[in-house]
């Protein structure tokens, strides 16, 4: 574990040739039937995602992203009749996602605007229904950086309307760029989990997409305990990485957040020494991140998850436990009393970083030269690349539409 080779890591070692035609462009009428990759000691194997209350042990904790995709694409025309789109990214006033999406004031959210250059007044607006009645959304572009503007949107309302009923009027559900397709009306439905609640993310954590009531039941029967973190997806998970090394990407930053109680729950899972699974890269990326901030507080340090995008590869944290970890949080929550643990997290998991707490993680088949395949390698290291061959020479779907694996950890409590 070193960050000098974490940095090194060439991304050009970690592709593969993906044909168009194994990209899943609609997800399959019953979530379930997808079919399922099971990775476990060496060892392939494959099932239906079904039989998962078969493949994992009673006592497992299931970590789920309970986060709920926004209809953050929104489209314009021009006075010229040209097409303008406003992708929003992050809230900014107020800058709680909660807050924001609530709030019946307008508000600033951070935005891509494709087709700025034809955008040469700062006013736009758009007419919407809703509830039967016709409104007006006004948005007004202010400040901007290299990559994106500060965007103020308002709207006209008799009584009180979110901001969140408002992107549900009149937004698109944001379905990622390489399903090179619209949103259609069913999108509305299967671009979401079963478990989804708290709206903020631009884009769906698609390792939860294959769960349904039934899958739930038969996991809790089984002895299997489910938990719900919160991770807002952003735009950067599609973000490929163009350095030619690791040392050369910013990783992108996204919005945690857990309850005391979930902290509780870990806390007794790791003193008990059972199995943890998360449902996502994105679910295991904040569970990571938490470890780093109860080992951090443990050793007296101050580690700001926003800031630092190596922390798994340094060596100051390998004598730190995850139960230790975590108990450390307990007591923090105990000390503060605070009714949870949130930030954003820049967190950046390669093969030379060491997974601290969870065992193994269910995910769909991610992009070439993606973070997200850099993470599944910090896993499988240099078996990511046999599993990948399994997944294409047998007609698994990819991406994510596609079907899904249960990847075990070397050494996992299984």
């Amino acid at each position: 574990m070193s960050t000098a080779a974490a940095r090194r890591l060439r991304i050009a070692d970690f592709t593969y040739a993906l044909p168009d035609e194994r990209i899943a462009r609609y997800p399959l009428v019953d979530r379930s039937s997808a079919k399922l990759l099971q990775y476990k000691d060496g060892a392939i194997s494959e099932h239906v995602f079904r039989d998962l209350p078969n493949l994992l042990p009673k006592g497992t904790l299931l970590i789920g992203n309970q986060t709920r995709v926004i209809h953050a694409r929104l489209q314009f025309t021009l006075e010229t009749g040209k097409p303008l789109e406003v992708f929003c990214l992050e809230p900014l006033q107020p800058v709680d996602y909660a807050q924001s999406l609530s709030s019946a004031e307008p508000v600033v959210w951070k935005c891509l605007v494709g087709g700025n250059r034809r955008w040469k007044s700062g006013f736009l607006q758009q007419t919407f229904v809703h509830n039967g009645r016709e409104l007006t959304l006004i948005v007004e572009r202010r400040r901007h950086d290299a990559e994106s503007f500060a965007i103020t949107f308002g709207w006209e309302y008799t009584t009180p309307l979110s901001f969140g009923e408002v992107l549900e009027a009149v937004g698109i559900v944001p379905l990622p760029p390489y399903l090179n397709r619209a949103a259609e009306a069913d999108d509305r439905q299967r671009y979401q989990t079963v478990f989804a609640q708290q709206e903020g993310s631009v884009a769906a954590p698609t390792a939860g997409l294959h769960f349904t009531p039934e899958v739930l039941q038969a996991l809790e029967a089984k002895g299997v305990e489910f938990a719900p973190i919160t991770l807002h997806v952003g735009a950067g998970t599609f973000k490929p990485v163009t350095a030619e090394t690791l040392e050369g990407h910013v990783m992108h930053r996204e919005y945690y957040s857990v309850t005391d109680e979930f902290i509780r729950r870990m806390d007794k899972q790791l003193s008990k020494n059972k199995p943890i699974v998360c449902i996502g890269t994105t679910s295991l990326r904040c569970l990571e991140t938490l470890f780093y901030e109860g080992a951090s507080i443990a050793q007296g340090d101050v580690w700001v998850a926003e800031e630092d995008q190596w922390v798994a590869t340094r060596r100051r944290f390998e004598r730190v436990t995850a139960w230790s970890a975590f108990n450390t949080l307990v007591q923090y929550l105990d000390a503060t009393g605070e009714p949870g643990i949130s930030g954003y997290t820049r967190l950046l998991l390669t093969p030379e970083s060491e997974l601290r707490v969870a065992d193994g993680l269910i995910t769909n088949f991610h992009q070439p030269q993606s973070t997200l395949l850099l993470l599944v390698a910090a896993i499988l290291r240099e078996d990511w690349r046999r599993v990948y061959d399994y997944a294409l020479a047998h007609d698994f779907r990819f991406l994510s539409y596609g079907d899904s694996s249960l990847l075990w950890r070397s050494g996992a409590r299984t």
